[in-house]
């Protein structure tokens, strides 16, 4: 009988796996969309919010107790988690909000480790042998299970999962470095090096971290008691934690690429975007709306899951002078109701309506946003509540809509905050 590190044999029953989503981030960078949200909270392809994507993966991979550890503007989070994800009690399964209870002091949590650090509680409660812990924030499918198995294997205290980007982005990420002898184990972690080595079968990719870890539970225990007294650490998973853990040589590495989730297609197969700038979430969504779309929402077998509105179908109207208007290459959630007006490469949120002659194009409306009749919006990202009165512009001309306080991205996408009214 084969026994791993963990005393886990097969033939035995499975070990039991502990989920952690690390949701409390501030989003400045997303800034004016986490004005008045947590950034895991922010609206994604509609009717969706960018945690949902996190929770899927684990429901979707077998996890069934998952806490998610809040912290700033967490309101809209935790209202979405308690409302959304309600998993069976009699099963002991949940998906829990737990926001920084201070139990170890009166302070918040001081990065992503001391999160887990002040919330032991919690792993000691479930007695795990295993615990995952992803980030809230970025979009993707991934099979939690088969990393699980990779890391039972590896022997390794933390498998941390890389995915492979361009070598030109390496400043971007933490790069994993393999170990020649050992590909499976992590020699080096860089943190957004500007000159990281190519990998040996792709010389123009390196190996990102995507910020989700399997730990023994144990070893995670350990870690961040010890992070806890080193008064120079920042706290962080991806900062202090994985480097520690590399040091010691008892980190392992599993490549996306391994990775098959039901019902993928090889063109979004390997889909990964951390969505932390306006300009990465606007890309994210000119992703979706193409007729042979860069990630598919479309997958039945490998679903995301997200609060069902209790709406009636979107609809289409022509206006008063029959003009019909058109709808092109966009998403459309329901709701929505379009009165003649022309909507290409658009994602439209709940309960949007947009008016006569009106014309929206390569743009996200968030719930409730209004459109005049004749009101151009182009290139925009319009929050929940907007109204663009009739013959208004936005994204039209960057200098004016500078001019009115509004964010222009580095690339030129406007966005408007929440609840603003758009005048002519």
């Amino acid at each position: 009988m084969r026994i791993n590190h963990i005393g886990y044999a097969e033939g035995m029953a499975p070990p039991k796996v502990f989920g952690i989503v690390l949701a409390g981030g501030e989003g400045k960078r997303l800034m004016p969309l986490t004005a008045d949200r947590a950034k895991p909270a922010v609206p994604f392809a509609g009717h969706y919010r960018l945690i949902d994507f996190a929770i899927s993966n684990l429901i979707n991979s077998s996890l069934r107790q998952i806490v998610v550890l809040t912290q700033y503007k967490s309101h809209s989070l935790d209202r979405h988690v308690s409302q959304m994800w309600r998993l069976s009690g009699m099963l002991n399964a949940y998906v829990a909000s737990v926001p920084a209870q201070q139990r170890l002091g009166k302070r918040w949590f001081a990065g992503s480790a001391d999160a887990i650090f002040q919330s032991l509680n919690l792993i000691r409660d479930e007695k795990p042998d295993l615990v995952v812990v992803v980030g809230a924030d970025h979009v993707y499918r991934m099979d939690f299970q088969q990393m699980v198995d990779a890391h039972l294997a590896s022997g390794a205290s933390v498998t941390v999962a890389g995915i492979r980007q361009p070598k030109e982005l390496s400043d971007q990420f933490g790069v994993i470095e393999t170990d020649p002898d050992n590909p499976e184990m992590i020699a080096r972690f860089l943190e957004k090096p500007k000159d990281a080595a190519g990998l040996s079968d792709s010389p123009d990719e390196v190996l990102a971290s995507m910020g989700n870890y399997v730990f023994t539970t144990s070893a995670l225990i350990d870690a961040v008691r010890s992070d806890a007294k080193d008064v120079e650490s920042e706290h962080d998973m991806g900062g202090n934690i994985i480097p520690a853990f590399v040091e010691q040589g008892t980190a392992g590495v599993y490549d996306l690429s391994r990775n098959t989730v039901p019902g993928a297609k090889e063109r979004d197969r390997f889909y990964w975007r951390d969505v932390g700038t306006i300009d990465a979430f606007f890309e994210a969504h000119q992703d979706l709306v193409s007729k042979d779309p860069v990630f598919n929402l479309f997958n039945s077998d490998w679903p995301i899951y997200s609060q069902q509105w209790n709406s009636p179908p979107a609809k289409f109207v022509e206006d008063a002078n029959g003009n019909a208007g058109s709808l092109s290459e966009s998403t459309v959630s329901l709701g929505c109701y379009v009165v003649g007006a022309t909507v290409s490469g658009s994602v439209l949120g709940p309960w949007v309506k947009i008016d006569s002659g009106a014309h929206v194009e390569d743009s996200i409306l968030f719930e409730r946003v209004v459109v005049g009749a004749g009101a151009h919006i182009k290139h925009a990202i319009l929050d929940k509540d907007v109204v663009i009165e009739p013959g208004a512009q936005v994204g039209v001309d960057s200098v004016a809509d500078r001019a009115r306080g509004f964010t222009i991205s580095p690339s030129g996408v406007t966005v408007v905050a929440k609840g603003v009214v758009v005048t002519a």
